[in-house]
């Protein structure tokens, strides 16, 4: 059976039995619903020191969740035989004891229905070693380009997902494709080494993956540059930030900041600014697993919403942060859909999808021609958030220096970027009418790792570099 079978044989079995299962447990309880996933993929690893292919372990398994009236109850399994099903289920619900008279759930409105990743070119219709021949390729075409090359890494993911979420209300499948490729040249003139990076990823399938010969041509130019980089000194600049490093910024400022569930835990400083002018009104933040193609897109979540666009940040406004089912009923606020668990072995929480600031109005080109003197930061490398105080701190590449409105050559590698959200929210001058997203892996509470991606357009602001 081929991999990208909307179900398999097993999961339509499993997907008709969940609805009658619910309905038995809510007869001792609320409100119950049932979660099943199964995953697969490929991950290939080509340089020039190994070739190496491995099956990304696969996972399968179903979460039954039931509400006692003051918090959520689960249990969970990696046997989808009908009698563990039941069974699972059953002694779940016998288990709850149910606080009388406190609010319920509201399981939303009625739907069944079915979804599938759009795909050109379906992975499984390559072998594995068609998609290692993939990477070899790449690999050569990538390491001939420039005598001073001395490692290029070509990985390469691929992974596929299928969940079935039922209550009383939704009977709901999907079947998620993901692809992601990253090529990393190293080079080194004798003394000193650096390297740069391009990616490619999303929902979708092979079609997401193309490579020129002019990208890696630039990706080459640009690692040897880097030879010639120097470190900046420390202070405050104005800066023109790419998109993924906007995207970055986006995500631990006001992504990691407003997962509602760290309300509950008062963990977010944020909250103090809900509802309030955090920016000024040409500043749009947004998270939304439903954007065609982005690497943290879905369907919807692992507790049956359906996918659409939540604004955190609306015309400056702090409007709302992101929630899972609990944090939602628990504070009162309108359900987003981003309970999102890695997978049946552990819990939902309240998770970042596709974040990214709105697309503005300014070409790229005025940004730059309006800045006397700046940096233009390119490539972020990591970035860190800390929700209680509020502050970020991100790492760049590396950045170039403009003078006079042109980017003069001179780079600097690599540079960090911190500031107080506030801060660094309000000093956003100019926002492009380019966009942009790049895909990646977030962890969070025992590392727990889910797809997503951040980005939007190009941004100026005001940041402190060191």
């Amino acid at each position: 059976m081929r991999i990208h079978d909307p179900l398999s044989e097993e999961l339509v079995l499993v997907r008709g039995l969940l609805p009658s299962l619910v309905a038995a447990m809510e007869r001792t309880v609320p409100y119950a619903a049932a979660w099943v996933s199964r995953m697969q993929g490929l991950q290939i690893i080509v340089s020039d020191r190994e070739q190496h292919i491995a099956e990304v372990l696969p996972s399968q398994g179903a979460v039954f969740t039931a509400w006692n009236g003051e918090f959520l109850e689960e249990a969970a399994t990696s046997d989808l035989s009908r009698g563990i099903l039941e069974k699972t289920a059953l002694d779940l619900a016998k288990c709850i004891t149910f606080r009388h008279g406190a609010d319920g759930i509201d399981p939303g409105d009625a739907l069944t229905q079915e979804y599938v990743t759009r795909v050109k070119m379906w992975p499984s219709d390559l072998s594995p070693q068609e998609r290692l021949e993939f990477c070899i390729d790449l690999h050569a075409r990538t390491r001939r380009l420039d005598p001073r090359i001395i490692n290029v890494q070509v990985r390469y993911t691929d992974g596929a997902i299928a969940t079935v979420f039922a209550n009383r209300a939704k009977l709901l499948s999907q079947f998620v494709q993901r692809v992601r490729l990253l090529v990393l040249v190293m080079v080194s003139d004798g003394e000193k080494m650096r390297y740069d990076y391009l990616s490619r990823d999303g929902t979708g399938g092979m079609e997401l993956l193309e490579v020129s010969d002019d990208d890696l041509r630039r990706l080459c130019d640009t690692a040897v540059a880097l030879l010639s980089a120097e470190r900046i000194e420390p202070g405050f600049y104005n800066v023109i930030c790419t998109p993924d490093v906007s995207g970055v910024m986006a995500h631990e400022a006001f992504g990691h900041g407003v997962e509602m569930d760290m309300f509950l835990k008062d963990r977010a400083k944020s909250r103090e600014f809900l509802g309030k002018r955090i920016a000024p009104p040409h500043v749009n933040i947004l998270d939304d697993p439903s954007y065609p193609g982005g690497f943290g897109s879905y369907f919807f979540d692992d507790e049956g919403q359906l996918a659409s666009p939540t604004y955190i940040i609306r015309d400056g406004i702090f409007e709302r942060g992101l929630t899972d089912l609990y944090s939602a009923h628990v504070l009162g606020f309108p359900r987003s859909a981003n309970g999102r668990r890695e997978s049946f072995a552990r819990k939902v929480y309240a998770r970042m999808s596709n974040t990214f600031f709105g697309r503005g109005t300014t070409p790229v080109s005025e940004m730059v021609a309006s800045m006397e003197r700046g940096i233009y930061l390119k490539h972020v490398s990591s970035g860190m958030e800390d929700p209680k105080g509020w502050g970020v701190q991100l790492t760049c590449h590396y950045g170039e220096e403009i003078a006079n409105g042109k980017p003069t050559g001179r780079l600097f590698h690599p540079i960090g970027v911190t500031g107080y959200v506030p801060d660094v929210l309000n000093s956003i001058s100019m926002v492009g009418n380019d966009f942009a997203l790049d895909g990646g892996n977030c962890g969070k509470g025992h590392k727990e790792w889910v797809p997503v991606s951040s980005g939007g357009p190009h941004l100026k602001m005001k940041v402190r570099l060191g």
